[in-house]
């Protein structure tokens, strides 16, 4: 929270799960998704990656065991590079252990005097080595992957900071030309853990980067948290953090500076976004940092009266991102509301970025049975594996619309893909943003991360998302509820008129009601 990531697969979790066997040289990767049953009811899938053979990769200095099975030593080259003389070279050589598939590269690089700086070369041979394992793309964007690491290694070789070394990385893995390929700090990790987790000690907002104009815009806050108690409103524009100006700064970076042990203050410049021509005062806010735990999930009933007086319920849910929470979450929510009568239900998944692939694919089984297609995943070799479901069984069938708008990404897009191409929703709102890629997360040695994207999906019907989006059936707009807005609220309940100005939930009601009204199931 506090910053919003794109869709991911976390191999922490033992469900929906990535887990390379053994590591591979990108001339034959042999990428592999396996389906396997599960004891969970709601978690009836597992993901297997599998490579066809083991890789090492020696540089300089200790041996320890590195994840994802991979094995880094640090050998010496002639005289070695223990003395980190300004000219000393290390070797860098890989090679795979299968005689078939036997490869071999060897790469001569300078070591850094600054230890700091010779703890991130490690690092970035680290980072390269699963780029070039797992990255979709395996001409890495039409360049010389192997010549990229010389160069790099090169250009850190006179930095004294490892903050300049970082740097480097990240222009590394900018070349590439995916957006979502990229390296993070161990602080930064941490945040996306807590994210993930739904847990934190902040101030409850919810921010992003407004890609027009690069402000640090509020999409929410949590409701009764320090920022919603100081009024601070969606769509306000976040100016400083304690004095600091945010310009050029993402939302991962300023989501570190709002984050903070409970008790500890934090200072707000914000500048009102109702207003377009962004002249409003600013406006400073004090806040106290304070425990929150967050549920991605918000929910209410809708009540209607029919003209022959009976009460008809809707459910509205909320999801404002995918965390490991989502699933559970949206499963208590649903069953109160099936205990309370509802009849139908509308899932909002507009402006929710995504998340956890996996929390993705956990929410789209409470609502599918058997053995649907969730989504259809394609490895670097462009070879095309469905990811199923085991036996599922929906908490519900009660007719569902489901709202996206162009905030919608990821994990969103999977969710909402899955559930009307296997005719179980209807998509109501706008075109939404279009990124049909997934990434795993890796903890490098170091505590840093790295996201890399290592496939491309498209939906259960073979629809390509990445950067096409998906088009609702229903677009809701303000014309569409001239004819109907008007029978729509005469039969609403004054409960729910918090949600009456919203011209897609309307939209989405009118929908359910046509639906019922003729004895189809969404």
């Amino acid at each position: 929270m506090e910053a919003l990531s794109g869709s991911s697969l976390d191999l922490r979790t033992p469900r929906f799960s990535l887990i390379p066997s053994k590591l591979a040289v990108p001339s034959s990767p042999s990428l592999r998704f396996d389906r396997y049953p599960s004891s969970s009811r709601r978690l009836s899938s597992k993901w297997r990656v599998s490579f066809s053979c083991s890789r090492h990769m020696e540089a300089s200095s200790k041996t320890s065991e590195e994840q994802m099975g991979s094995r880094v030593w640090l050998k010496s080259m002639g005289k070695g590079f223990v003395g980190f003389a300004a000219a000393a070279a290390a070797l860098f050589s890989v090679y795979c252990d299968s005689p078939a598939l036997a490869e071999s590269l060897t790469v001569a690089f300078p070591v850094s005097r600054a230890p700091e700086v010779n703890r991130v070369q490690r690092t970035l041979v680290e980072a390269w080595g699963l780029i070039r394992e797992t990255f979709v793309d395996p001409t890495f964007n039409h360049q010389d992957w192997d010549l990229k690491l010389q160069q790099t290694m090169v250009e850190m070789f006179p930095l004294n900071s490892a903050d300049a070394a970082y740097t480097k990385i990240s222009a590394m893995l900018s070349t590439l030309g995916d957006p979502f390929t990229r390296i993070i700090s161990p602080k930064e990790y941490q945040s996306f853990r807590i994210e993930s987790d739904g847990n934190l000690q902040g101030v409850g907002l919810f921010i992003s980067v407004e890609p027009n104009t690069g402000h640090l815009v509020v999409l929410s806050s949590v409701e009764d948290s320090p920022a919603a108690r100081a009024g601070i409103q969606d769509g306000d524009e976040l100016v400083e953090i304690n004095g600091e100006r945010l310009d050029g700064i993402d939302s991962e970076a300023a989501a570190l500076k709002l984050r903070g042990r409970a008790g500890t203050t934090v200072t707000l410049k914000v500048q009102s976004g109702t207003n377009s021509k962004n002249d409003s005062p600013l406006r400073e806010v004090k806040l106290s940092r304070e425990k929150i735990k967050f549920s991605p999930i918000s929910s209410a009933i809708i009540n209607h009266i029919t003209p022959d007086g009976h009460v008809t319920k809707t459910g509205y849910v909320k999801l404002r991102e995918f965390s490991q929470t989502a699933a559970p979450d949206m499963e208590n929510a649903i069953h109160q509301m099936e205990d309370q009568g509802v009849h139908s239900y509308i899932l909002d998944l507009r402006n929710n970025p995504g998340g956890l692939v996996r929390a993705g694919l956990e929410v789209a089984e409470i609502w599918l049975d058997g053995d649907e297609t969730l989504v259809n995943a394609i490895d670097r070799e462009g070879n095309m594996q469905p990811i199923n479901m085991v036996n599922g069984h929906a908490i519900t069938h009660d007719p569902l619309a489901v709202l996206v708008n162009e905030g919608s990404a990821s994990a969103s897009e999977i969710l909402a893909g899955a559930l009307h191409d296997n005719g179980r929703a209807i998509l109501v709102g706008h075109k939404t943003f279009g990124k049909g890629r997934i990434q795993t997360v890796t903890e490098l040695h170091d505590g840093s991360a790295l996201f890399v994207t290592v496939a491309k999906y498209l939906s259960p019907a073979l629809h390509d998302i990445d950067k096409v989006g998906i088009t609702p059936d229903v677009q809701c707009t303000t014309d569409m509820l001239t004819s109907s807005k008007e029978s729509i609220l005469k039969y609403k309940s004054s409960s729910s008129s918090t949600l009456e100005a919203d011209s897609c939930i309307l939209v989405a009601e009118h929908e359910l009601e046509v639906q019922e009204s003729k004895g189809t199931a969404s």
